[in-house]
Parts: structure tokens; sequence; C-alpha cells
């Protein structure tokens, strides 16, 4: 059996997106970690799942290159709305998203910030726009969870965080009981901001949109930067608009690299 797929990025966060809105597709932990492989799959950080929806254009879930399926990715949701062409609206496990692609830039609404502690979800209550807790020189990070949990780290100098280390101890800390994505930032002024992220299940990636969107969303809140944000990636840059009370705005690019087929009757479709 052969299933197409597309390959895609946003900013380098790339993606295996598959149609399957007219015919059903199992997507077992073990097919999607073979499919996310670099060396012996296609190769992604997530693979993207498009089913019927009674509600919007099409349900999209969310598979991490571990296997694990999670709420939201502001990236492949850019994707997915540049793929659909025009304006799309999408059901996903962190709530209704809507997109509107224009040429090259794609923006998505995404939903309301929460901040409640045990929103993002953490395992005890406390303060999340300056929690006490730290891992090193890692300190008094913000909580926002956007559809999915986001910790936030405002730093000096971006580069210097060793995150390839401190990132898997933080994000599989017993304070998020559902593992937690790390942000760390530096603000160079009131409308820019340079991110790096360790995405929950990836690793480190060259762009993650939630990750941007909640970091912005922290740094407006803590009074930092002015809405709209420039806020940079190794992958490049995203623009960020909110305001409390209102979903985030993300505006950037997606990218289709090719087009291809995955062949379900070799090892892969046995997993």
């Amino acid at each position: 059996m052969k299933l197409r797929f597309h390959k895609m990025h946003g900013l380098g966060n790339d993606f295996v997106v598959i149609d399957a809105r007219d015919g059903a597709v199992e997507l077992a932990s073990g097919r999607v970690r073979a499919i996310a492989d670099r060396k012996t799959g296609v190769g992604c950080d997530q693979l993207i799942l498009l089913e019927p929806s009674d509600v919007a254009d099409a349900r999209m879930r969310i598979f991490n290159a571990d296997g694990s399926e999670v709420e939201a990715c502001g990236n492949a949701t850019r994707c997915v709305v540049s793929l659909l062409g025009g304006t799309a609206r999408l059901e996903t496990l962190g709530g209704m998203l809507e997109g509107q692609a224009d040429g090259d830039a794609v923006a998505v609404d995404l939903v309301e910030p929460r901040f409640d502690w045990d929103a993002i979800p953490l395992a005890y209550a406390m303060d999340t726009r300056t929690m006490p807790v730290g891992w090193e020189m890692l300190e008094a990070p913000a909580a926002v969870n956007v559809g999915n949990p986001h910790l936030i780290f405002f730093v000096e100098e971006t580069d210097a965080v060793p995150l390839d280390r401190l990132g898997p101890l933080i994000e599989t800390d017993p304070l998020f009981p559902a593992k937690i994505n790390v942000n760390v930032a530096t603000v160079d002024s009131r409308s820019d901001i340079r991110l790096r992220v360790w995405e929950r299940g990836v690793g480190l990636t060259d762009a993650c949109g939630t990750g941007a969107c909640a970091t912005a969303v922290a740094a407006i809140r803590a009074g930092l930067v002015d809405s709209p944000v420039r806020v940079t990636l190794p992958g490049g840059p995203l623009t960020i608009d909110w305001a409390p009370g209102r979903p985030v705005r993300m505006t950037g690019p997606a990218t289709h690299v090719f087009t291809g087929e995955l062949d379900l009757g070799s090892d892969m479709g046995a997993l």
C-alpha cells in the first residue's frame, strides 16, 4: 500500500503531512517513529495527520518524533493552512484554530493563552508569572499554555545557555506532569526577542511557533515588549500579536518541500 505525504517546514521546523480526510490511516507510535527517523524514514520533527471534521475544514493531529501525540504546533498549523489554501479552520486537541494564507506568509490565530497553574499544568499551585523555581543558571521562569505547555526563561544571552543539557532535565521534571516545552529568550528591544526552544518529545528545534507565541505573551505580560513583537529563532523570524483577553496571532512563512509516497508494505508498515 502506498501512502501519499507532503514534506513541509516552517523556518526549518519540519513535518510529514498526511491527508487522511478521504480514507482512515492508522498511526501507531512505532510507525510514527519510523517515518520520523532521519536515517531510515522520511525524517521530521512532527508527523501531521489530517482527518475529517464535523466542525472545521480538517481535524489536525500532531505526533512528535518520539511517537507521542500532542495538542498544538504553531509552525505545523501554518503549513497545513498553506496546504489547504485560502482561509482554513482546524480542529485540534489544543482547541479550534483559524488561519489565512497570503502568498508565502500565513497568519494563524491560536487559542487564548491560559496562565492558571492547573491549566499549564503544574504539579502544585504557584504564581506562573514568576515561578519560584530554578535549574542551575535558569531561574524564575514564566509558564503559559497556548494550546500546549511552555516554560519561558528570560536570560541575558540565550546562546550562552546549554539548552541541549538543561532542556531534557526541565522537560521531564516532576513539576510538569504532562512534560513541558522549554524556552530561553533574550529581549533585545521593545519590538525584538531572540529565542531558542527545547521542544517536548523532539529536542532542540530550528523554530517553534507555539514557543514564539508563549514567549511573546510572557514578555508582553511582564511589560518587557510591545505588541506586535518579532521573535527570531535559529530558523528565522515570526511576528506575534497579542493583547489580554484575545487569541494569539502568529504570522510567518510555510514552505512546501516535496510530495512523496510511503511504502506501507515494507517493514515500516508492520509497526
